[in-house]
């Protein structure tokens, strides 16, 4: 009997020691499952965020506040700053051709005096600035495919002073400089003198070009400068009632006097800038072939004098 006793006493010692091994090894083993399973789901779960990211209007358009970026631009290094309230922007909160919303956010630093030239409007702002315009567009793709692509290159943004009729003919090409980062003016419809129309004419001559870009692109412009300078007192008065600064200019290259026999243009036109080169000169240019030809090195020119080039969308819209 003790012997049976002491049998079965091993037994079920054995018995209880199986059961215990048995049950350590489960709980080992869900302990684990319970490791690996949230650190697998967050694993399945981490790409979800960063493709949101991704697909984000906001992350998608950041890259386009690079090119304001740059230290060529005057004006353009607060371009990215919030967009500040009331008057304090050089362009209308209308949100620009492709989505640019950093184009709405340029800080008005400048002002145009009774002279045409760009004045800085706070002490310690670059004086040292030119301002690059260009006449009578839009004409064709590749004059301004490659003007676009030497202001690119030199991080500089200019004013195309449009005509009407030229906008009627070719939509297209009006939408090409709106798209490529230009800054759209208004030329009037028919590129005559201004100054002795009446009233009528003249406001027909400026509002029609209103309506065809705004058509044509989305937004007015907001620059007006009368064909041959000459706008009168009444296209100053009816500019101004459509918002628009009225300008002619204070450095003419004298590209319009050029013939396509001339030899050396690219030097003449270099010089006639630079024999009236000053702080804040308002140049007047025109869409031809020799300007085209003539920009890279020109505004490597000044850009080796020390000077940079103004944002119009940095300007107030109204002469002081």
């Amino acid at each position: 009997m003790k012997k049976v006793g002491k049998t079965t006493s091993m037994l079920l010692l054995s018995a209880l020691l199986l059961s215990a091994c048995s049950n350590g090894g489960n709980s080992g083993n869900t302990a684990a499952e319970a490791t690996v399973q949230p650190t697998a789901a967050a694993a399945q779960a981490a790409p979800e965020p960063s493709a949101k990211a991704t697909a984000s209007p906001e992350a998608s358009s950041a890259p386009e506040a690079e090119p304001s970026a740059a230290p060529a631009t005057a004006g353009a290094a607060s371009s990215t700053a919030p967009q500040p309230a009331g008057n304090n922007v050089a362009v209308s909160g209308e949100q620009p051709a492709g989505g640019d919303t950093a184009a709405a956010e340029v800080p008005l630093l400048y002002h145009m005096n009774k002279n045409y030239d760009i004045v800085p409007n706070e002490e310690g702002t670059n004086k040292k600035v030119v301002l690059l315009t260009f006449d009578d567009g839009p004409k064709e793709a590749d004059m301004i495919n490659s003007l676009i692509d030497t202001l690119d290159k030199h991080h500089a943004k200019a004013i195309f002073f449009v005509n009407g009729y030229r906008v009627k003919e070719h939509p297209e090409l009006l939408k090409l400089i709106k798209d490529r980062g230009g800054i759209i003016g208004n030329h009037s419809w028919d590129h005559i003198v201004l100054k002795d129309k009446p009233a009528a004419e003249v406001k027909k001559q400026i509002e029609d070009v209103q309506n065809i870009v705004k058509e044509v692109t989305g937004e007015a412009p907001h620059f007006f400068r009368p064909p041959h300078g000459a706008g009168g007192d009444v296209g100053k008065k009816i500019a101004a009632e459509n918002g628009l600064l009225y300008m002619t200019w204070s450095v003419g290259s004298l590209d319009w006097e050029m013939k396509e026999k001339d030899s050396n243009k690219t030097a003449k036109l270099i010089t006639n800038v630079t024999d009236q080169l000053h702080s804040g000169s308002n140049i007047l240019m025109h869409e031809l072939p020799w300007t085209v030809e003539a920009l890279d090195k020109l505004l490597t020119t000044l850009e080796g004098k020390g000077y940079s080039f103004v944002d119009p969308r940095s300007i107030e819209l109204k002469m002081r």
